[in-house]
C-alpha cells in the first residue's frame, strides 16, 4: 500500500508545540494550499490542511518556521477518531508530517530574528548555477 503526501502552502498560523507525557515534542499546524484552478468568480480558492509533526522535526519546525511562511513537507494521511465530552465520535484526517523544506528565503526586514543563520538551506535559495546555454544537455 502506499501513503504519501507531497504539500506546498503557507502556514496559517504559527505552529504549535506541545509535549506528551513522556515528554515527546509534537508540533500542529495548518498549509493554506492554493487549488490549481479558478472559481466562477475567478478567484482562486485554498485548502486549508491540518498538519501534526513528532520529535526532533517538530521543534525544528516549531523553531524556525511562522505564520505565512512557505514550506514543503512530505508525509502520510492519517484518520483517527475520539470520543468528545459530549460522547460522540468524533473523526479526524491529518497529515502527519515525517519532513519540511522551507521554501524560500528569509527577507532582510528588520523585524528579522537572529535564527537566520541557524535556518536550514532552503529550496531555491540559492543563487542559480551560471552555466551557458551551450553547456547544457538539452
Amino acid at each position: 500500500m502506499i501513503n504519501n503526501v507531497v504539500l506546498v502552502g503557507r502556514l496559517t498560523r504559527d505552529p504549535e508545540l506541545r509535549y506528551t507525557p513522556s515528554n515527546v515534542a509534537v508540533a500542529t499546524f495548518s498549509l493554506a494550499v492554493n487549488r490549481n484552478f479558478k472559481n466562477q468568480a475567478g478567484d482562486r480558492e485554498a485548502d486549508f490542511i491540518s498538519c501534526i509533526m513528532w520529535r526532533q522535526q517538530a521543534e525544528n519546525f516549531a523553531n524556525w518556521v511562522k505564520k505565512g511562511a512557505l514550506v514543503g513537507i512530505t508525509g502520510r494521511i492519517q484518520t483517527r477518531s475520539y470520543d468528545n465530552q459530549q460522547g460522540q465520535r468524533v473523526y479526524v484526517t491529518e497529515v502527519v508530517a515525517e519532513s519540511f523544506q522551507t521554501l524560500e528565503k528569509k527577507d532582510n526586514s528588520a523585524n528579522q530574528s537572529s535564527m537566520e543563520n541557524q535556518m536550514p538551506p532552503s529550496f531555491g535559495a540559492s543563487d542559480p548555477m551560471d552555466i551557458p546555454d551551450d553547456g547544457l544537455p538539452f
